[in-house]
């Protein structure tokens, strides 16, 4: 599998990551160690995961995707796995940290605490990148950097990024790292996909520039780009399934989000492509999102191991470019298809 370097570090990682916020909710202990083995006897050497993990969060499981890696991390060479977590932050109430009782701010003493618990939970003294779950655009950026900096100064973590990032947060933060003489991020790790081009707009530009590597998550549009949902029933288990059944608001509305009359069009027209080209529209969907010049490696998840097989398939594929065309065209045709 090609490896490739996040932003301007030595952290060198193979161009498919696996993520883990399946485990402890749709996949169980066993089956999201097949899921790992696969991974990792594929070539597979970075692995994505977070301090609240799995989703969606609740107090009584938050920290057990790490404990579960932690545990499957102990059975590895630890030089040969990177290892990358993230801390919660505030996220605009989305997510409530329950492992620091309902409180979260991206200030020393929060950092600290979240990055003692990340590391006791996988049983390691250090994590490779160690990444801002969702940021705080109220507090002033070296708030956060300077206690990021220290932890890589004390060899806790290697190297640091953010996530769920806007132009303006990413371009604040970087401006402030240069300014104070403080790490960079290295990594932006944000939703991308066939169903979801807006990084496109600026936040490419940006990396490019700055030298900043994305970190796509969720390539197959929350799975909607498997055309599971392209049916008159959707699928039994499907995360956004549940989340219309039995979900909150938010759920509901980030299920809205995905599966929606332009994302199912969208994707229907992907699913043909595919075909025309010979491969599974899975496949063709994660080539796609490694196949740009500000990606370092693309986010996968799953829940049953079997999932990954046209996932893997995509290592070292490189579109053509009559394949690439058809699919802009069908971006272009159809703006926007997650809003």
């Amino acid at each position: 599998m090609d490896k490739r370097r996040l932003g301007r570090s030595g952290v060198v990682v193979s161009e498919i990551c696996m993520g883990t916020m399946t485990f402890g909710t749709q996949a169980d202990k066993k089956e999201s160690f097949r899921i790992l083995d696969r991974a990792y006897d594929a070539g597979v050497n970075f692995f994505d995961t977070a301090e609240l993990y799995p989703v969606p969060p609740s107090e009584e499981l938050a920290g057990l995707t790490e404990e579960w890696f932690g545990e499957w991390l102990a059975t590895k060479p630890r030089d040969g796995v990177i290892v990358a977590t993230k801390i919660a932050g505030a996220a605009h109430g989305w997510f409530v940290p329950p492992v620091r009782h309902g409180t979260a701010a991206l200030d020393r003493r929060h950092i600290r605490v979240a990055i003692e618990g990340s590391l006791r939970r996988l049983g390691t003294d250090y994590v490779d990148l160690y990444q801002i779950h969702w940021p705080d655009h109220g507090m002033r950026p070296e708030d956060t950097l300077e206690p990021l900096d220290e932890l890589v100064a004390e060899g806790k973590v290697r190297v640091t990024g953010t996530s769920n990032e806007d132009s303006y947060g990413l371009m604040r933060s970087l401006w402030a790292s240069d300014g104070h003489g403080l790490a960079r991020y290295d990594t932006i790790q944000n939703n991308f996909s066939l169903n979801n081009r807006r990084f496109e707009d600026e936040l490419a530009e940006c990396c490019r520039r700055e030298q900043v590597s994305l970190l796509p998550f969720s390539p197959l549009a929350g799975g909607v780009l498997t055309g599971k949902y392209n049916t008159e029933m959707y699928p039994d288990g499907g995360r956004f399934t549940d989340y219309l059944k039995a979900g909150g608001p938010r759920q509901k509305a980030m299920a809205e989000r995905f599966v929606n009359a332009k994302s199912l069009a969208s994707t229907e027209k992907f699913m043909g492509i595919a075909q025309e080209a010979g491969m599974d529209v899975v496949t063709m969907a994660t080539a796609w999102s490694k196949q740009h010049d500000f990606v370092a490696s693309t986010i996968v998840g799953a829940s049953r191991v079997g999932q990954l097989d046209p996932i893997l398939a995509a290592a070292g594929v490189e579109l053509a470019p009559e394949v690439l065309a058809k699919i802009d065209e069908v971006s272009a045709g159809i703006l926007y298809p997650m809003g």
